[in-house]
């Protein structure tokens, strides 16, 4: 079931900072990038802003010669494969399992070139994993939470490297939630300032 989400700006914040929610992919290691999977601008004091976070989540590549899949539906244990087939490159579905049934794994088997493996939610950029090499495989796994932080100068797409995720820390489950208000608290100016702060309360 989708979670729907709403997102509140009870905070005091004076620069107009857009806010920026994504997931890690766990399968990786540490200081691997993440992308915006959602960017909240222009959103003032007391303001809204609503979206969706669905459970499904889509598949897709990108081959040497900057050709780009149609997204495939795809689920935990799952195995693509990028292969070449008469028609050019294509992204199939492996009748073999993942190594984990927590993951999904896109496997380059082209004869040269190396390919992008893409995870999409809601049609948005989630994760992705660049340079796979012919007979190497992309693993992508993720926990039921998302990540929440404020950011300057970020695009929903946007590959965020280690030095910006350094600086959020604020990871929310979404455990049995359906509906929630992510309730967004902090800032102010000069000595009065305080960090910001995300709550995910419940609302059903």
């Amino acid at each position: 079931m989708d979670i729907k989400i709403n997102f509140i700006n009870q905070s005091y914040d004076q620069n107009n900072s857009r806010i920026v929610i994504f997931q890690k992919n766990v399968a990786t290691n540490f200081g691997e990038i993440a992308v915006a999977w959602r960017v909240i601008e222009n959103c003032g004091r007391n303001w809204k802003h609503s979206f969706t976070y669905p459970m499904e989540f889509q598949v897709g590549a990108q081959d040497p010669y900057g050709n780009v899949s149609d997204l495939q539906d795809a689920e935990n244990g799952q195995k693509w494969d990028v292969v070449r087939s008469p028609s050019g490159d294509i992204l199939v579905l492996d009748p073999t399992q993942a190594s984990s049934l927590n993951e999904v794994e896109v496997k380059n088997i082209l004869p040269t070139g190396s390919i992008d493996a893409q995870i999409y939610k809601n049609g948005k950029l989630l994760a992705t994993k660049t340079g796979v090499s012919p007979q190497q495989k992309a693993v992508f796994q993720f926990k039921p939470t998302i990540w929440v932080g404020v950011v300057s100068e970020i695009e929903e797409g946007d590959i965020m490297d280690s030095a910006i995720l350094s600086d959020i820390n604020t990871e929310l489950s979404l455990l049995g939630l359906t509906t929630a208000d992510l309730i967004m608290t902090g800032g102010g100016v000069g000595a009065n300032a305080i960090p910001f702060k995300f709550t995910l309360v419940p609302t059903a």
